[in-house]
C-alpha cells in the first residue's frame, strides 16, 4: 500500500511539474474585468453574442481563427475584404494598437488601445466572449 501511495504522489509531482502554457490557460478574474472594461469602448459598434446583429461594426462572435471581411451581412471596405488577414491573438492585438496605420484605407473610426495590458486583457475577454476554441 505504501508503494502505491508513493507511486500516486510521485505521479501527481509529475503532474503538477508540466503546467499549461499561458495561452491555454483561463485569464484570471483581474484580467477579465479589466477585458470587459477595456470592452467597453468596443461595444458601441461592436456585439459578441453567437448570431448577435452588426451594429456599426461587425459581429464578432466566431472572430479568432477567421478571415478579415468575411462575417455574412457586413459591408466591410475593400481593404479589410482583400486583405488575407486571419484573425489571431497576434494579429487583433497589431490591429488594436492602431487599425489606421495597421491597415491603411480601413473604414474603422478607433484610435486604438494604446496600453499593452490593456490589450492583452481585451483579447483574453474577447476570446471568451466570442466562443474562442
Amino acid at each position: 500500500m505504501k508503494k502505491i501511495l508513493s507511486l500516486s504522489a510521485a505521479i501527481a509531482a509529475l503532474a503538477l511539474s508540466f503546467s499549461l502554457p499561458a495561452a491555454a490557460q483561463a485569464p484570471d478574474e483581474a484580467t477579465m474585468k479589466l477585458g470587459q472594461r477595456v470592452f467597453l469602448m468596443c461595444r458601441s459598434c461592436h456585439s459578441t453574442e453567437k448570431d448577435g446583429r452588426h451594429k456599426v461594426g461587425p459581429n464578432l462572435n466566431g472572430l479568432f481563427g477567421a478571415k478579415a471581411g468575411t462575417k455574412e451581412g457586413f459591408k466591410y471596405s475593400d481593404v479589410v475584404a482583400k486583405s488575407g488577414i486571419t484573425w489571431s491573438e497576434e494579429t487583433i492585438n497589431e490591429w488594436l494598437v492602431k487599425p489606421k496605420d495597421f491597415l491603411p484605407g480601413n473604414k474603422m473610426a478607433f484610435a486604438g488601445v494604446p496600453k499593452e495590458p490593456d490589450r492583452k486583457a481585451l483579447i483574453a475577454y474577447l476570446k471568451i466572449q466570442t466562443g474562442a476554441k
